[in-house]
């Protein structure tokens, strides 16, 4: 067992809560070994924690646990134990449905997170000692879901990201159970059945965090007829960034009359369509291949009014330097939702940038809505589904934020 030396810096950081030690803050590495759990000591040798171990990344720790006591199995099954209760607690454990069982750093399993679609999981690592660690806690994770009667028939690791490099990793995508007969399976959330595409599909196969905030976007348009301002009964919505079309699918089954979904992906609008008729709505709902931004515009030009807007895009700042030009675009994206709206009808605006934090966030919307020349009003801004814990020392947890707004009739 090797023992890296940090910083007083990094010392000063360790006991103030982040779990992350970057690279200018440890002094000695010694015989560290790629992705392996080491004791973290002060300046003075003193043990604070216990952490994994990157050679590569600019994250050269990531802390497991404070303390002198070595983290044991017993230490590992508890953490798995607690993550897959926390998901059952919220009804996110049901046979035929989707959930993030292990949320990576915010679960307190650095870089591993593992995805339950039905019967099967996906498995992304995204860090040196994620990839050690995996087929232990795969192993784990397994007994557990098997202790309460949950079957996994087939396990698939697509740890293919991006964020692999920054760790000398390559991308890997292989089966450790199945084969790629199991990739497409259908999934039921909250009432709604949908097939994801685990292998096609984007991140591990579906966008799971915006779960509850679909329902909530559909709940508008049950009550659109209730409100005074309302122009329609069956209200018309636009679904900007649709991917597969769960949020304008939503509001079909909520009482939408018509919903236009809008991507550049043609393989989203292919599954789109095949969700829509599998939901029965396929009469209601249609797709359109376009780039989203500049068709908003030319959409505004043409002086349209929609009565729900629902504005989900990519993340467009990737890091702090990107917040400047990530703001812009955000702010056009907004104006353009609420000028397409008018007076008298609903936004959804969301980000999944979290280098804009909560602050910016909010301000962008401010001046969106000025620009736009209209009144709004915040009727909340949620963040993912609790199977994506937001924990309170790790603020990079706490990324997407999704705000649910009325723009206010002329008086």
């Amino acid at each position: 067992m090797a023992n890296v030396k940090v910083t007083g810096r990094g010392r000063r950081r360790a006991l103030g809560g982040h779990p992350w030690i970057y690279k200018d803050d440890v002094s000695e590495a010694g015989g560290a070994g790629a992705g392996s759990l080491v004791a973290v000591e002060s300046p003075d040798r003193k043990i604070l924690g216990w952490a994994l171990y990157s050679s590569a990344s600019k994250i050269s720790l990531r802390f497991v646990r404070l303390g002198e006591e070595q983290p044991n199995r017993e230490f590992w099954v508890e953490l798995v134990r607690r993550a897959v209760a926390a998901r059952a607690s919220v009804g996110l454990l049901e046979p035929g449905g989707a959930a993030r069982l292990l949320a990576g750093d915010a679960d307190g399993l650095p870089g591993l997170v593992i995805d339950k679609y039905a019967d099967r999981l996906v498995v992304q690592s995204g860090c040196q000692g994620s990839d050690a660690m995996r087929d232990f806690l795969l192993e784990i994770l397994d007994a557990e879901l098997k202790g309460r009667g949950v079957k996994i028939a087939a396990i698939l690791d697509r740890s293919d990201a991006s964020v692999r490099k920054h760790e000398d990793l390559e991308p890997r995508v292989e089966w450790l159970r199945g084969s790629e007969a199991d990739s497409k399976v259908v999934v039921r959330e909250s009432g709604l059945e949908f097939e994801v595409d685990l292998l096609g599909g984007h991140k591990t196969g579906h966008y799971l965090d915006q779960r509850f905030n679909r329902v909530r976007a559909a709940e508008l348009c049950r009550d659109y007829g209730r409100h005074g301002f309302a122009r329609v009964a069956e209200p018309r919505v636009l679904d900007v960034f649709s991917y597969d079309g769960l949020f304008g699918i939503r509001c079909a089954l909520a009482g939408a009359g018509e919903v236009l979904c809008l991507d550049q992906a043609a393989a989203a609008g292919e599954r789109l369509a095949g969700h829509a008729e599998r939901a029965g709505v396929s009469d209601r709902v249609h797709f359109e291949r376009v780039d989203a931004m500049k068709n908003l515009g030319e959409r505004v030009r043409a002086g349209e009014r929609w009565d729900v807007v629902i504005l989900d895009p990519p993340a467009f700042a990737r890091s702090r330097r990107e917040v400047g030009g990530a703001k812009r675009g955000y702010g056009e994206l907004f104006r353009r939702g609420f000028q397409l709206v008018g007076g008298g009808g609903f936004v959804v605006a969301a980000s999944c940038s979290f280098n804009m934090g909560a602050v910016d966030f909010h301000e962008v919307l401010v001046k969106a809505a000025h620009d736009a020349g209209v009144r709004v009003t915040l009727l909340g801004i949620d963040g993912p589904s609790p199977d994506h814990p937001r924990r309170l020392d790790l603020p990079e947890s706490d990324y997407l934020k999704c705000a649910f707004l009325r723009v206010e009739p002329n008086p």
